[in-house]
């Protein structure tokens, strides 16, 4: 073989090396700017996330959870970050858990405050105002809306409304024991609607309030206190509770008690326990339903369209119904709505 054919050849297999090793390089190219994608863009760095931090007055009430289970799937589908604390049910923890959102930078706050009347609360959200974070309050409300950009309630006046109509069609005369939770403005209104109901009705005088009990609507608290109006207090034979967790605390004592006698319980939450019970406990008579999916998804979006800058409704309503003893069979017992 001649030396020029040789060259040929070598140049040849050079140029071939070099191919290969550009196209190599340029595979390695693509795929470290892929990895520069995943990591920078589609996941943004933390400075980049946005941050909400959520606090209800108890994670001890599966309302909560359900509801802030849609915030977080949202949040996290957006690779963004979610601060969730639970103050149970003491209103300086709840103060606590918005200093530290502020102290972490959160862009947005969705709160069920502890206390709508406290002023150490409010106080906190004007702080969190000022630092330019949004403020969605939910379930329930402050006694002055100044620093919610955004409060989203169940109509708790109405459901407290459907347990009266209800009751007001089935019984000629009622003696009621309220179970109430004084420093939520949601299980007053539900009371409230309630109790109108019943005065504006064509007999209020064969409908009267023996008692009231603040129960914090919480089964465990709720269970000795009724135990104890049963054994103690004065006769009643209808209950009106502020929510599903009053309303089973109550069924178990009236149970442990042995009453023979019947005692209609009402409640508001449309709640898994309760809809277990419709039907099967003679005494459970309906629940006005609520909807925490619905709550939680309409505050996560509320909370990124003001992040945005977008406007919202400065207040938002959603409805409720009543689920009751004789229709429980179309709805589903296992979990909420």
């Amino acid at each position: 073989m001649n030396l020029s054919k040789q060259k040929k050849q070598h140049n040849l297999k050079f140029h071939h090396k070099t191919r290969i090793l550009l196209l190599s390089e340029l595979v390695f190219a693509a795929f470290f700017i892929s990895i520069v994608y995943v990591t920078f863009i589609a996941y943004p760095s933390q400075n980049d996330q946005v941050k909400i931090g959520s606090t209800y007055m108890t994670m001890n009430n599966s309302f909560f959870p359900v509801l802030n289970e849609q915030i977080a799937n949202y949040v996290e589908d957006h690779h963004d970050r979610l601060y969730n604390r639970d103050p149970a049910l003491i209103v300086n923890k709840q103060v606590e858990e918005l200093h530290a959102f502020i102290r972490q930078g959160v862009d947005a706050i969705i709160i069920n405050p502890v206390d709508g009347n406290s002023m150490k609360i409010q106080n906190a959200l004007r702080l969190a105002k000022k630092r330019g974070i949004k403020i969605i309050v939910v379930d329930s409300q402050m006694k002055s809306a100044r620093y919610a950009d955004c409060t989203i309630l169940s109509d708790n006046y109405r459901a407290g409304q459907l347990c009266a109509q209800h009751l007001l069609r089935h019984k000629r005369s009622a003696q009621i024991l309220l179970l109430e939770h004084y420093s939520a403005y949601s299980a007053n209104n539900r009371i409230k609607g309630f109790t109108d109901t019943i005065k504006n009705s064509s007999q209020p005088q064969n409908f009267h309030i023996v008692d009231k009990i603040n129960t914090y609507g919480q089964s465990e608290i709720t269970f000795p206190l009724v135990e104890r109006a049963l054994k103690k207090g004065p006769k009643f034979n209808t209950i009106m509770a502020l929510n599903d967790q009053a309303a089973v605390g109550a069924l178990a004592a009236i149970d442990e008690v042995k009453l023979k006698r019947q005692i209609d319980v009402y409640s508001v939450d449309g709640s898994e326990n309760m809809k277990k019970l419709l039907g099967v406990n003679h005494n459970a008579i309906a629940t006005s339903a609520q909807t925490p999916l619905n709550m939680g998804k309409t505050a996560v979006k509320i909370a990124y369209k003001l992040i945005a800058g977008k406007k919202v409704p400065k207040k938002i309503i959603l409805p409720v119904y009543l689920i009751t003893n004789k229709n429980i069979n179309h709805y589903n017992v296992l979990g909420w709505q």
